[in-house]
């Protein structure tokens, strides 16, 4: 524990590059297998909850989340970032930090529950009134949590956040599952968010047993709060591209199209959202304590990039071929209608496993400001993809969505490396090589699609098939593209060393 006064990460600041690298990489392996966990835990209460409550549920419950997803945007101020960020940061600093968020978080809680009547007549449904007072609540666990969250990702204590995130997870599910099993419906979607935070909240006090002091006008803030501004604004920008089709969807469609849409933009999502979030969380604070060397930097960011799109191309891919397997051994009969906009999502998965990894870069490189303006480009053309999608209902919207993202792969790519120690052609180096790997996958899991027709049942199909493309494109990518070596290095920094 930091006494008073004292810097926090001076132990960090004073290892050497190569225990960071080596920390960083262990950590990785830690989150992704933590994240491993959390996925099961999830996928299974997806395939309860998807048999035990019907898509207006999921649809009530969405149109709330979209509305506090927006409140949400607020709830660190973009201070967690900087409390990782900074190179040097003291007690008073993260102090006057922790009380700024506390307050940030009970003023959001007011807020959505002082909204409740507006979204309840928004949505022309009476319902989501006391859902939103209810979920309201979830915004102080936040705001009490964020900066001891801060300081496990700072000390790169990935093991302790592991564990911290899982049993929220596993604790909240419980108690989701047995609201629902009670006949709760919504509701008990409605508990596993506020459960989640909860948990999380308590834990992290448990693992940081930091004290915050009284806040001081003189701490040296002020900087931290226009980082924390502008990363804040950034995160509206991207929630408005990301979430527009939501609003409109609930808005024009109702309950049950937007309950559609969600459960296949949550399964599609998934298993590549916990897995590149498990790589950020291990990879931001990593990147920050490169900050200084900004060659180092794009060396370990170029292989944490490799890394992402090896996870996350053959998943997608596998998704995209046996969605209807997927569809109906995770959700049951009743949600078909999901299959063809679980397909068309999936160009957008892959569009974003090569952007948003960026943000990542050019965050703990101190670039924020460029993050928002590459924001800035990117919402108005995914929020104009999905106006004129919405007509169309969920696919259409799928459709707009998709495209847009994918038309700004190339320059948001580009714009985000301009200036930097990493050239276009480390970047195409890096893409290329998944890439090949997944055009390669996706013939042989086309193929073995054909072979494994409807006589043989779809969950078989399905593990099989992508057993196939997994194994297809690692072989591929290993061997015939040379990305042994990459993966080698990594198997060395997670062993064991005597020092």
């Amino acid at each position: 524990m930091v006494t008073r006064g004292a810097t926090f990460g001076e132990v960090l600041i004073a290892t050497p590059e190569d225990h960071t690298k080596r920390r960083s990489v262990r950590g990785g392996v830690v989150a992704v297998a933590s994240q491993g966990v959390r996925s099961l835990v999830r996928i299974g209460l997806m395939m309860v909850m998807a048999r035990l409550l019907t898509p207006e549920d999921f649809g009530l419950q969405g149109m709330v989340v979209a509305v506090a997803g927006f409140f949400g945007l607020f709830k660190e101020a973009g201070l967690s970032a900087v409390t990782v960020q900074r190179e040097t940061i003291t007690h008073e600093q993260v102090s006057t930090l922790f009380w700024i968020n506390a307050a940030v978080g009970t003023a959001l809680m007011v807020a959505l529950a002082g909204s409740a009547p507006a979204i309840a007549a928004f949505y022309h449904d009476p319902r989501l009134k006391p859902i939103a007072l209810v979920a309201s609540v979830a915004f102080l666990f936040n705001g009490l949590s964020v900066q001891h969250y801060a300081l496990l990702q700072r000390r790169m204590r990935f093991v302790a956040l592991a564990v911290i995130e899982t049993v929220a997870l596993v604790v909240s599910s419980v108690i989701g599952l047995v609201m629902g099993l009670l006949g709760f419906g919504y509701w008990a979607l409605v508990a596993t968010s506020i459960v989640l935070p909860l948990i999380a909240m308590v834990g992290c006090w448990i693992a940081m047993p930091w004290v915050p002091g009284l806040p001081r006008r003189s701490a040296g803030t002020r900087s931290m709060l226009s980082m924390g501004s502008v990363l804040t604004l950034n995160s509206l920008v991207v929630y408005v591209a990301y979430n527009t089709e939501k609003m409109l969807l609930g808005r024009f469609w109702g309950a049950e199209a937007l309950g559609i849409y969600g459960r296949a933009y949550q399964l599609m999502n998934l298993p590549t959202d916990l897995l590149v979030s498990a790589i950020a969380g291990v990879a931001f604070p990593s990147l920050a304590r490169l900050q200084s060397n900004p060659q180092r930097l794009g060396r370990a960011f170029l292989r944490g990039y490799v890394v992402v799109l090896s996870l996350t191309i053959p998943t997608t891919v596998a998704c995209f071929l046996y969605a209807s397997e997927i569809v109906e051994v995770m959700l049951g009969a009743k949600w078909v209608a999901t299959v063809p906009i679980f397909r068309l999502m999936t160009p957008a998965i892959i569009a974003f496993a090569l952007v948003n990894p960026f943000a990542w870069f050019l965050i703990s490189s101190g670039r924020a400001r460029r993050s928002l303006y590459i924001a800035l480009l990117i919402a108005p053309l995914v929020v104009m993809g999905t106006v004129i999608g919405v007509r169309f209902g969920p696919e259409g919207v799928a459709l707009g969505f998709s495209a847009m993202m994918t038309v700004l792969v190339v320059p948001v790519v580009l714009w985000s490396r301009a200036g930097t120690s990493i050239s276009g052609r480390d970047v195409w180096d890096a893409v290329r090589g998944p890439l090949a790997a997944g055009v390669v996958a996706t013939v042989a899991g086309y193929g073995i699609g054909h072979v494994l027709d409807n006589a043989f049942p779809a969950l078989l199909r399905a593990m099989v098939g992508t057993v196939i493309v997994y194994g297809v494109f690692f072989v591929t990518l290993l061997f015939p593209l040379r990305h042994f070596d990459t993966f080698v290095d990594l198997l060395r920094e997670i062993r064991p060393t005597s020092s």
